[in-house]
C-alpha cells in the first residue's frame, strides 16, 4: 500500500540500475541508497534524471570494449 506522507529512496546496484524503494523497508543486499528519502514523485524524478541509460553497466563495458577492438 502506498502511503502520500511516505519517503522513498532511489536505490542503484552494481550495474547501474535504479529502483524506487519504500524509506520504511531495508535496503535489499546489493543495492544503495543514491540520495536522501524524499516524496514518491521526487524520487521518481531523480531516477529519471539519474538513470539515462537502461542498459547494465556490464553491457555498456562490453560493447565499449568491443567498438575499441574494432577500432
Amino acid at each position: 500500500m502506498i502511503h502520500n506522507d511516505e519517503m522513498y529512496l532511489a536505490l542503484v546496484n552494481a550495474e547501474g540500475q535504479y529502483s524506487l524503494w519504500a524509506k520504511s523497508v531495508p535496503i535489499p543486499t546489493g543495492w544503495t541508497a543514491e540520495d536522501v528519502p524524499m516524496t514518491r514523485d521526487g524520487c521518481l524524478e531523480f531516477i529519471e534524471r539519474a538513470w539515462t541509460d537502461m542498459r547494465p553497466k556490464s553491457l555498456r563495458a562490453s560493447m565499449a570494449s568491443a567498438r575499441k577492438k574494432l577500432s
